[in-house]
Order: structure tokens, then C-alpha cells, then sequence
């Protein structure tokens, strides 16, 4: 947290030796670290033979998370893994699925996900990223958004509980969008500007609660953070939403950590109770009713990005 907060809060360069001892100690103390050291011996989370179940402890699940930790392809065997992750879900029309001999088509959620991290694990310049992206804008739907399942034709659902494309494309490089990357995500952040981030059917508590691990879970959180870093950061439409952050700001200037996925009020905890056998294994940092630093600090970024004060210093 230390070296995400120096360099994409504070703006400091991976050259400013503060920098260069937070970045050494991410695998060496702390969450990281706990995360890699539960690996198997083939270099694994839970076992090889899905690297997406159980949920939401396996290989996929870990990935994401230790990508959000400022992990890279060069830590040892998390590379290895990355490209096996890869080359067993990679789907024959671009996309990324649970599992390449489970289906022909892509998963929106998983896709966007891992493709979001895979570009922060270091892949930005891999192929299979870069069809995976391109996978992404021939799935969008005819009014801007993306739904779970639409196998690319753009015809079925859209809500916005589909976020994952714009949150990939927020950490892909500028450079490598095409005009059609880019005329997605102006489709796609308008699809959610024009909902105020939340107005779709009846009140869905869930979304009013910042969470983490996010997963494929939406919340109002989340919806700020990858519209402000796509550079939407001064449309009137996020007033409410950030209204609510700034509400839930406490007042030693941190977020409390609401809930953990799938949260409580979510037909996922709903369908565990009803399934314990095959429930869904619940993972989490940081304690839910308390104060969180993977919460404050996506929280702070985004008051910055639409130039709210943060409070931070100089110096942490």
C-alpha cells in the first residue's frame, strides 16, 4: 500500500528511492507476501486442476488481487503462472474463460478482469491481451454497456453490474487503443453517466457499500474509480455518487470496509446458505467495519482525480 500510495497518489518515480524500498518489500512483507506464500509446490492456489474454482480462492482470484498489490510478472513463478493462466483460458473467439475446453466463447467478467491485471502484471504488449481487449469492444451492446453473458453479439442484456471492460481499458496504455477501443469506452462511460452510476430498476443495497476484493461485484466505488481514471472526472452525472463517498469518509479522513464479496445482501450469499457444499470461499484482507486501506486509498485517488483536497502530505 505504501508503494501504491507514493506513486499513483503522490506521483513519485519508481526511480525516488522510497519508491525502490516499497516496490522490495511488496513480496517480502505484508499481504503480498501471505498470498505467495500460500502457493502449492507447482506454483499454484488451491490446486492445478481449475485455476478458477473454488471461488474465490483459486489462481484466477489470487491473481487479481496480487495484481492490485503492485505485483509483477518478474516476481518468480507468478510469470509461469500468468501464461498458464493464459494459454488454459484463452476462448476461441478472443476472450478469456474459466477454463479454454469449458467454452468456445469468452466470459465478459473474466475477460475484463484479467485482462485489467494481466496489463498490470506487465502483458500490455501480449498478444493475448490484445484480443482480449479487442474482444471486449465487439461485445459491447447496442446502448454502451456489456452484459455477463452475450458471446459477443451485442444483442442480449446490459447493466451495470458489467464493469470489468472500462476498468480494463482505464489501465491499458492510451497508445495502444484503437478508434474502436475508443468509441467503446465513450459508449460505455456514457451508459453510466446516464445512470448516475446507480439508477437501474429498484434500490440494490449492495452497491451503496464499498467492498474488497471487488471480484466481479459492482459498487458506486468501484464505478468512480474507472470512469475518473478513463478521465471523467468533472460530468455532473457522478454528483451523487460522490456525495456518498465523501459521506462515508470518517472523520480521521479513512473508509471503513463495508462488506466482503459476495456481500451479505447478494443472491450469491443467498444461493451459499442454500448450497453450503458448494459455497463460495469467502477471502478478504482487511476486516468488514473498519477502516481499510485498500478502500481509503481507491478512495482518495478518485477526490483527486475530480481535484477534491485529500488530505495527504508530502511525505507518508
Amino acid at each position: 500500500m505504501r508503494y501504491r500510495t507514493l506513486t499513483e497518489l503522490m506521483g513519485r518515480p519508481q526511480s525516488d528511492p522510497e519508491v525502490k524500498a516499497a516496490r522490495e518489500a511488496i513480496t517480502t512483507t505484508g499481504w503480498a507476501k501471505d498470498i505467495l506464500d500460500r502457493r502449492t509446490p507447482n506454483g499454484y492456489w488451491v490446486g492445478e486442476e481449475s485455476l478458477y474454482r473454488p471461488k474465490y480462492v483459486a489462481t484466477n482470484w489470487m491473481l487479481l488481487v496480487l495484481s492490485d498489490l503492485g505485483v509483477t510478472k518478474e516476481v518468480p513463478g507468478v510469470g509461469r503462472v500468468c501464461e498458464a493462466w493464459m494459454k488454459r483460458c484463452a476462448a476461441e473467439d478472443g476472450g478469456f474463460a474459466a477454463a479454454k475446453d469449458s467454452s468456445k466463447y469468452g466470459h465478459l467478467c473474466i475477460t475484463g478482469n484479467m485482462a485489467r491485471a494481466l496489463v498490470m502484471f506487465g502483458y500490455a504488449e501480449h498478444p493475448r491481451v490484445a484480443k482480449a481487449f479487442e474482444w471486449m469492444v465487439k461485445s459491447q451492446a447496442e446502448l454502451g454497456g456489456w452484459s455477463c453473458w452475450n458471446y459477443g453479439d451485442g444483442r442480449r442484456g446490459r447493466n451495470l453490474d458489467s464493469w470489468e471492460p472500462l476498468s480494463a481499458f482505464a489501465v491499458y496504455p492510451r497508445q495502444k487503443w484503437t478508434r474502436g477501443m475508443k468509441l467503446a469506452c465513450e459508449k460505455g462511460a456514457e451508459f453510466f453517466l446516464e445512470r448516475e452510476l446507480h439508477k437501474q430498476g429498484g434500490r440494490y443495497e449492495p452497491w451503496y457499500r464499498f467492498h474488497y476484493p471487488v471480484h466481479y461485484y459492482y459498487d458506486l466505488l468501484v464505478g468512480l474509480d474507472f470512469l475518473t481514471a478513463l478521465g471523467y472526472s468533472d460530468d455532473r452525472r457522478m454528483g451523487f455518487a460522490l456525495s456518498l463517498l465523501k459521506k462515508k469518509r470518517k472523520k480521521d479522513g479513512r473508509w471503513n470496509l463495508d462488506a466482503v464479496n459476495p456481500d451479505p445482501e447478494s443472491p450469491q450469499a443467498k444461493w451459499n446458505m442454500e448450497n453450503p457444499k458448494r459455497a463460495t470461499k469467502t477471502f478478504a484482507l482487511e476486516e468488514p467495519g473498519a477502516p481499510s486501506k485498500m478502500v481509503t486509498l481507491t478512495a482518495l485517488k478518485v477526490l483527486d482525480r475530480v481535484g477534491e483536497p485529500t488530505g495527504v502530505g508530502k511525505r507518508i
